[in-house]
């Protein structure tokens, strides 16, 4: 059975020292021995504050929680990974329940699910409605509920994390991270937490349109590899809209006015018949991806009964 020996808790941070200090304090006081903070170059005291009360600091050598989550995993040796933030939100009292399903071998990946316990003025109303419209888009397109994919607490194992292909730089790593649990068929369980508002004193370093937007178009983006269906599919129904669209434009000015617009029924016509070709190729992509994931699932299981096998 795992311990907290095995756990390495790591918390990204950017001009965090109004809390960083307490929130290693709280983690090696629940019996948590590795702290790995990996600084985006803040401004002020988090790297030496972090040092004083214990944590191993990196710099990262790039910019954004993205950058510096991947960093922070590359150079960690212990087998599981309890990811939180840096500014307080979130309790180490809550980490038992985060790495139970590792160590009890249920899951690989474990989501905090914030909305469980949110304390008050921990989230603005616009960041809860951008939440739920987000985690709501996320089971639309990738066919999984995980109740709150932007949680930053996260427990997985060093193994199913080297398995994802994770380019995001800023905040849109928590979205492929989901995405990449979905798309590897990596068990995941979603467990309650508390998230609190952040301790007076310190600032954010979410902006919520600007993140949100690109959470977005990262969450749509992903679609492409893990439902290309809809990836496709929306783009050619866009397009068949503009194209029937053009087409009722030229059929009103000729019935209607006498006029004739074939250049644009011509680019109609186009517009239409390109849609379609888009949407087949979604279909043949879909197929694809599902031949492949089948093939894929086949492998781990031989893979698994050859494990089995010399283990006897």
């Amino acid at each position: 059975m795992p311990t907290r020996d095995d756990v390495c808790v790591l918390l990204p941070t950017l001009n965090e020292a109004e809390t960083i200090g307490d929130v290693v304090d709280g983690f090696r006081e629940a019996g948590f021995e590795h702290v790995l903070v990996v600084d985006g170059d803040s401004e002020d005291d988090t790297r030496s504050i972090a040092r004083d009360h214990g944590a191993e600091v990196l710099t990262q050598s790039g910019s954004g929680k993205g950058q510096a989550v991947r960093e922070g995993v590359g150079s960690i040796d212990q087998p599981y990974v309890l990811m939180a933030d840096g500014d307080g939100t979130y309790r180490p009292e809550d980490a038992d329940q985060m790495l139970d399903p590792l160590f009890e071998g249920r899951a690989d990946h474990v989501i905090g699910d914030r909305f469980a316990d949110m304390e008050a003025g921990a989230m603005t109303r616009l960041n809860q409605v951008g939440n739920r419209l987000i985690n709501r888009l996320f089971s639309v397109i990738h066919g999984r509920d995980l109740q709150d994919i932007l949680s930053g607490y996260r427990a997985f194992s060093r193994e199913s994390f080297q398995r994802f292909q994770l380019n995001a730089d800023g905040f849109g790593i928590e979205t492929e991270l989901a995405v990449e649990c979905v798309r590897q068929g990596v068990e995941t369980e979603v467990v309650p937490i508390s998230y609190l508002a952040r301790p007076g004193g310190s600032e954010t370093n979410l902006h919520p349109l600007k993140d949100g937007g690109r959470i977005i178009l990262t969450l749509y983006t992903l679609a492409r590899t893990n439902n290309p269906i809809f990836y496709f599919g929306s783009v050619a129904f866009a397009g068949m809209l503009l194209g029937i669209g053009l087409g009722g434009f030229v059929g009103y000015e000729y019935f209607v006015n006498g006029i004739s617009r074939e250049v644009v029924a011509l680019l109609s016509a186009f517009t239409i018949l390109l849609s379609f070709q888009i949407l087949m190729f979604g279909v043949l992509s879909d197929i694809i991806v599902s031949v492949n994931r089948e093939q894929t699932r086949r492998l781990e299981d031989i893979a698994e009964r050859l494990r089995e096998l010399d283990d006897d």
